[in-house]
């Protein structure tokens, strides 16, 4: 048996990097396909692999994954029962968002940051396009770079049409996986372009109608950086929505970092920071210490696993 790490996966075939350093193309094994029922992909770019070429030689069967460092997923968008794996053994991630062509609310920042807080993996903020801000979005993004900055999380401001800000992504890329990740026609695509120009990848405009982004990435694929033979990115296709997965609803104020500095001055050690007495989250909130817009996607989030739309019960 051979192991091997996952670099490109299209749902139903697999591209692997072996020890030899060889690439090879890969399906799974039946009973793989079915152990995991709640994944719609048991595998994800990033798995390490063991796997053994079938007798034709031409193809490998991956037989299982070994165990990860760790994951994020999100709730699969054609199957709401079941999750979706974005990537595994990653070291952080580039979010890429935008306040213009396309307008990213900051709620989906919240649900993403939430999200890999729960993996443990870092999140770095990238709002691209800045070129095309006018003076209102340049006061929206002053005031989006605050709120996260005060948090804790890194915060970039760049242009990837202008070459504004770039340099300060190699040395944060450097000797790192890294996930790419952000709405359709944010510039996933265009950037990575920038980072490696030789793959010429495909990138489109926004759609002057809706201002949504157009999908370019179909399939999730690691490339390697040319920085040292361990820098990677990993694209992946544009996320429009990011059902919360694997979260229970009284686990979810810990990973808002700004929320979990302060629970423990609550009142009552259950406090959901809802209608409590006593609460140190709300009294944070109403004198400005954590930003509202912060607090309203927490809220939407609690209600949302609550009401059990896309949660299930951890075993």
């Amino acid at each position: 048996m051979e192991t091997g790490i996952v670099i490109k996966s299209t749902g139903s075939w697999y591209l692997l990097h072996t020890e030899n350093k060889n690439t090879v193309k890969a399906r799974l094994k039946g009973k793989l396909r079915l152990s995991d029922s709640k994944s719609s992909n048991p595998i994800a770019v990033g798995d390490v692999v063991e796997f053994e070429m079938e007798p034709n030689g031409e193809f490998a069967s991956i037989s299982k994954p070994l165990p990860r460092k760790n994951l994020i997923t999100r709730s699969d968008p054609h199957k709401k029962a079941h999750r979706q794996i974005i990537a595994a053994n990653i070291d952080q991630t580039l979010l890429v968002t935008s306040l213009v062509q396309p307008r990213v609310p900051l709620g989906f920042i919240d649900r993403f940051t939430t999200m890999a807080e729960a993996f443990h993996v870092p999140v770095i903020l990238v709002f691209n396009k800045v070129d095309l801000y006018d003076e209102e979005a340049i006061d929206k993004l002053a005031e989006a770079e605050d709120i996260y900055q005060q948090i804790g999380y890194q915060v970039h401001i760049i242009s990837v049409r202008e070459q504004i800000g770039l340099d300060v992504l190699e040395p944060i890329l450097k000797g790192k996986t890294t996930l790419l990740s952000g709405h359709s026609g944010v510039g996933k695509s265009a950037l990575i372009n920038h980072l490696i120009p030789s793959l010429r990848l495909k990138t489109q405009s926004v759609s002057d109608h809706n201002e949504k982004g157009q999908h370019t990435t179909t399939f999730a694929e690691r490339h390697a950086l040319s920085y040292d033979e361990n820098s990677y990115v990993i694209d992946t296709p544009g996320v429009k929505e990011l059902g919360i997965y694997d979260i229970e609803s009284h686990e979810i104020a810990q990973y808002f970092p700004e929320m979990r500095a302060l629970m423990s001055q609550c009142k009552f050690n259950n406090c959901k920071h809802v209608n409590e007495p006593d609460c140190a989250v709300k009294e944070a909130v109403n004198d400005g210490r954590i930003a509202e817009t912060r607090f309203g996607s927490y809220i939407s989030m609690l209600n949302e696993l609550e009401s059990g739309l896309t949660f299930w019960q951890k075993k």
